[in-house]
């Protein structure tokens, strides 16, 4: 019978917990269990709750076990995101010793451009390559096997609060699954949702979650910059619950099917019936009204976007344009306000299909968490070249013991 890994990727958001199992080989991965529950634990992607955060987590993973068909699982990797994250790019400079740069070599320049000073309450999450300079060669991707006398790399670091990690590894662990890795949550999305062509094009994702909206500018395949917005889609639907006077599981019923952000025609003089609350007779609200609500906060964002971008001097690295993903990017025409607002092309983009339940899972909603499963199958590969290479390191020390004892008896 084939041989197959089981891989599990673990979403904690704001408003939902998503939880993806994947069974995988050497030719292709499939889907086999997904679990969604209500976030309730969280804010702005830290948790405020534990016991509320690991019930979401327990009531996820028993939906996506029960759909798999497993008991146990065991490694989750896992997202993370959260106005606590703060990213910055370094640099790290080594004289090569030998003739040429060897992996070892790369694993020092590495080590130097973290020598950084890094507040005692941050922990490095990911420290992320982003070209190499050979002497006074520029744009190296690997540069393994080169000769030259100084190694200079560029790299992306992501931080994030010490006590704010821990408490996030702790409801994971509380909900009993121990986690293999943490993975930035906007990388996640790049690699599900953005080719590689859009990603060495220059693109910015826009991820939009319930409690924070995260940006990650891509250029010549490399992470350029990311950052945490405070801004997410429960942000819209908390000014529709204040404007209307509504309860918020009203306002999210009211931005899902009527949310717009641009007035359309067929809207003019259009009508909703709104419930307001428990014992108050419904009242009729314009459409129009609802979307001009929405739009303001959208606005709002796309602003703090464009800031960025301008704060950062990113703007003329963005050829390709924007593209939004995350379930906050499903209000209507919201593409189309961005691509105004931030004066470059846009659109919103799906999760790349993975296995039989590509059209299920192909919705902006599931962009994190199929890249978490990208992600964990790419360390998986990695660590298993890592112990093909040391085995072959020791079998080939053992056979020439074998030889030297031959050749002496």
């Amino acid at each position: 019978m084939e041989s197959r890994n089981i891989t599990v990727a673990l979403d904690i958001g704001t408003t939902k917990v998503c939880t993806l199992i994947a069974s995988s080989n050497d030719q292709d991965t499939e889907i086999i269990g997904v679990g969604t529950y209500p976030s309730q634990g969280l804010k702005k992607g830290s948790v405020v709750n534990i016991d509320k955060t690991v019930n979401s987590i327990q009531s996820s993973l028993e939906e996506a076990k029960l759909m798999a068909g497993i008991e146990n699982l065991e490694l989750a990797t896992i997202g993370i995101a959260g106005s606590h994250i703060y990213c910055f790019n370094s640099t790290g400079v080594v004289p090569i010793k030998g003739k040429e740069i060897t992996a070892q070599d790369v694993e020092r320049v590495l080590e130097a451009a973290k020598a950084v000073l890094i507040p005692s309450d941050r922990d490095v999450l990911h420290i992320i390559p982003q070209e190499y300079k050979v002497d006074n060669t520029t744009g190296i991707k690997n540069p393994v096997g080169m000769c030259g006398s100084r190694l200079e790399v560029y790299v992306h670091i992501v931080t994030g609060k010490t006590p704010s990690i821990q408490n996030l590894l702790k409801c994971v662990e509380l909900a009993g699954i121990h986690p293999s890795k943490i993975v930035l949550q906007p990388i996640a999305s790049s690699k599900s949702v953005l080719s590689f062509e859009e990603r060495d094009l220059g693109v910015v994702l826009i991820d939009i979650g319930g409690g924070t909206t995260d940006v990650a500018v891509w250029k010549d395949g490399s992470l350029v910059h990311s950052q945490i917005i405070p801004i997410g889609g429960n942000h819209f639907t908390n000014d529709l619950a204040v404007a209307l006077k509504v309860p918020h599981t009203e306002a999210e019923r009211i931005k899902i099917n009527y949310g717009s952000v641009l007035n359309a025609q067929e809207q003019n003089n259009t009508h909703v019936s709104v419930q307001g609350l428990t014992g108050t007779k419904p009242k009729e609200v314009p459409v129009e009204y609802i979307t001009n609500v929405l739009a303001a906060r959208a606005e709002e964002l796309f602003e703090v976007v464009k800031e960025i971008i301008t704060d950062k001097k990113l703007d003329h690295l963005i050829t390709g344009g924007y593209v939004l993903t995350g379930g906050g990017s499903l209000i209507k025409y919201l593409a189309d306000l961005a691509e105004f607002n931030l004066d470059k092309p846009c659109k919103v983009g799906c999760p790349k299909p993975i296995g039989s339940m590509s059209k299920v899972m192909q919705n902006p909603k599931y962009a994190t968490v199929l890249g978490l499963i990208q992600e964990a199958d790419i360390q998986k590969i990695k660590r298993s070249k890592s112990s093909t290479s040391d085995k072959g390191v020791i079998d080939s020390w053992s056979n020439s013991i074998k030889s030297v004892f031959r050749e002496i008896f």
